[in-house]
């Protein structure tokens, strides 16, 4: 498991000492069939980050190895302290790194155990405007489609993703399928999707929310649209038509030309895939642009196999987070809002209810504006991957951090206790795939004596602080995830149907999956009816608008950086970046890099925000537009640039645009290299 797209390996240990010798796709898997990308093996059998072999504490400045009996005291008495002052003090940072017995074993223990609203985990900054739109249009979260839809697709829209850089199996799936009908590509930048696909429409940075409306506008004015299904299915149909501009004018707005608004109404007129990603979720207006991509597919009656919205996951287990791990909704969906699912989760856990929050809290960013006198990070690295990092450091670094990781990161490098633990191929538990399908993990490996899986150390530390919370500080990830499956019973993500029986026998089971027989497929469509777990029973339309961008560009900063994915950058490239993690690379189209060839020192500039600067080496790239610097987001320092602003509704940040400008470098730079 590298990605969401959630491919079965087989792997072989090592015959002499730790580690995985050998990686291939697992032919038997129901998910990839066999197929696996470079990454996914590469990082399986030979990853280039600094492992994480033995406990680490601070003392005197320094962090120094220790035992495990020493670091855990440590760690549980700075938590303890933190606790005292009050629950929220303790700040918990979750991931999609871990399987679904940790994710759920770590929320049970900030909710249940420290009764924080500060928990969260790192998935909000990538997926939580997508959860949010999908909670709002069809009262649960997760995509409708699965991956049996692709084949059956007539058309197949990418809008602000990469799919071939971050989810090469999928795409293998896409382009395929493709071979027979369209593959279209929404992106200001010209993505490596983009060179693969048969057209490709470059809207201006952050103005997709108009682009979406003005296909939605084109489609009113040609009447290409299902009324049958409107009426039958959805609420909210003619408030959004009274708030819609005319395709014109959003089109004008977003920079398209109606010709490129016609394409994607074409598109949207055949039975259409609708794909997006990080390019739609990472802004201030992610939940409405969501939204209104999914406002295409129900205007169309695209919302049935072989069509439909379709949200790209990015971490392994981001999915298994959203049911698992208590931090958006209890397990199952169950709302935080709802007084008796509060009651029950708290029977179940045995705590009593009043601490149980009865909201979600503030997301990862608001969780260090707080000010937590602890922080709580594991298989995630803040230091890197939140927005103005300067900032989010400066706050880590008056707190008392416990970083629990497999590998060495910028937050270890920080933190008061280091507890490392085991990742992907040393681990037992089970993970669940962008289309929810969940698979089980097996070790494939011993792991070295200082090394301990992250369910027993969140176990350990939970038995310590909150005796009787957990029945064992080892428990079995079996009977861990019998009791979230549980939980889930009567749910619209119910899993209680899935066992590890279950899952030895078939290798992998989507929810919902309520019985022993059943498995999840297109959901809210059966047999030509549909049906929503909404207060109406209906799919509800949206009326969000294009609005400014939280920071323009102007004489100052005149420039946009815009931030990606590259091939090996997931979890902030600690699996594939060895010691320092080597000079940041901006893409800029060479006329821009012409404009300030003045500032330029040895094919080197800094790009400055605001709150920042990076020294970058220069890519000259016409795929970028002008005016435009793009950056690897899990480059450490990209994010030094980048905005804390949030989406009201998701509290997910706005990652993509933010002005910066261009100067010469002013630190000593690095000796020239070949390339």
């Amino acid at each position: 498991m590298r990605c969401a797209v959630g491919c079965g390996h087989m792997q072989r240990g090592a015959d002499i000492g730790y580690g995985i010798d050998m990686v291939r796709g697992d032919a038997a898997h129901p998910v990839n069939q066999g197929l696996a990308c470079a990454r996914g093996i590469q990082e399986s059998r030979d990853p280039d980050g600094k492992w994480l072999t033995r406990p680490l504490v601070r003392d005197d400045g320094e962090l120094r190895t220790t035992t495990w009996d020493v670091a855990l005291a440590r760690a549980t008495q700075g938590l303890r302290e933190a606790h005292a002052n009050d629950p929220d003090s303790v700040a918990v940072l979750g991931s999609g790194q871990q399987t679904n017995e940790a994710a759920y074993a770590l929320g049970k223990l900030a909710r249940g155990g420290f009764g924080t609203r500060n928990y969260d985990a790192n998935t909000t900054l990538c997926m939580a405007s997508a959860v949010t739109a999908y909670y709002q249009a069809f009262g649960s979260d997760a995509p409708p489609c699965t991956y049996d839809d692709i084949e059956d697709a007539d058309r197949h829209v990418v809008w602000g993703a990469n799919p071939a850089v971050a989810h090469p199996v999928m795409f293998r799936w896409i382009s395929e399928a493709a071979e027979e009908t369209e593959l279209i590509t929404v992106d200001p930048v010209r993505s490596e999707t983009a060179e693969n696909s048969d057209h490709h429409v470059a809207p201006e940075p952050g103005k997709d929310l108009a682009f979406a409306r003005a296909i939605f506008a084109r489609l009113v004015e040609t009447d290409r649209l299902d009324h049958d299904f409107i009426v039958d299915a959805t609420d909210g149909f003619e408030e959004l038509l009274a708030t819609l501009p005319t395709a014109e004018e959003a089109a004008d707005d977003a920079g398209v030309s109606m010709d490129d608004v016609e394409l994607l109404a074409d598109a949207m007129d055949h039975r259409a895939l609708l794909y997006w990603g990080m390019g739609i979720n990472q802004h201030v207006q992610g939940t409405e642009t969501a939204r209104a991509l999914v406002d295409l597919t129900l205007a169309t009656g695209n919302l049935r196999p072989g069509a439909g919205p379709f949200s790209l996951t990015g971490q392994a287990n981001s999915m298994g987070t959203r049911i698992c791990s208590s931090k958006g909704s209890w397990p199952g969906q169950r709302s935080f809002g709802d007084p008796n699912h509060r009651q029950l989760v708290a029977d179940e856990w045995g705590v009593p209810v009043d601490r149980l929050p009865d909201d979600t809290g503030p997301g990862p960013v608001g969780m260090l504006e707080n000010g937590p006198d602890a922080v709580w990070a594991v298989a995630t690295n803040p230091v890197a991957g939140m927005p103005d990092a300067d900032s989010a450091r400066d706050r880590l670094e008056d707190a008392f951090v416990v970083a629990q990781d497999a590998f060495h990161t910028e937050t270890t490098e920080l933190a008061d206790v280091v507890l490392p633990a085991a990742t992907w191929g040393e681990s037992e538990g089970t993970t669940t795939n962008m289309e929810r399908t969940i698979s089980r993990v097996r070790a494939a490996t011993e792991v070295p004596s200082g090394v301990r899986s992250d369910l027993d150390i969140i176990a350990t530390v939970g038995s310590r602080l909150f005796p009787g919370l957990f029945e064992s500080t080892s428990p079995d990830p079996s009977d861990v995830f019998d009791e979230f499956a549980g939980l889930t019973e009567g749910t619209v993500a119910d899993c209680s149907g899935i066992s590890y029986e279950r899952l030895d026998e078939g290798h992998a089971v989507r929810w919902p999956a309520p019985d022993a027989d059943s498995s999840g497929g297109y959901r809210y469509y059966d047999d030509g009816s549909w049906s929503f777990p909404t207060a109406t029973g209906n799919a509800q339309f949206s009326t969000g608008r294009q609005q400014k961008l939280p920071e323009p560009t102007d004489g100052d900063y005149p420039l946009t950086l815009t931030t990606a994915r590259e091939a090996d950058g997931y979890n902030t490239g600690v699996r594939s970046r060895s010691g320092a993690p080597g000079e940041l690379v901006a893409r800029i189209h060479p006329d821009t890099v012409e404009l300030h060839a003045d500032r330029i020192v040895r094919d080197r500039l800094s790009v400055v925000s605001r709150r920042g600067d990076a020294t970058v080496r220069v890519d000259r790239d016409e795929g970028v537009p002008r005016g435009v610097v793009w950056l690897p987001i899990h480059h450490p320092a990209t994010n030094r640039l980048t905005l804390p602003e949030r989406d009201p509704q998701s509290s997910e940040p706005h990652f993509k645009q933010c002005a910066v400008r261009l100067v010469a470098p002013e630190t000593e730079l690095p000796p020239a290299t070949a390339d």
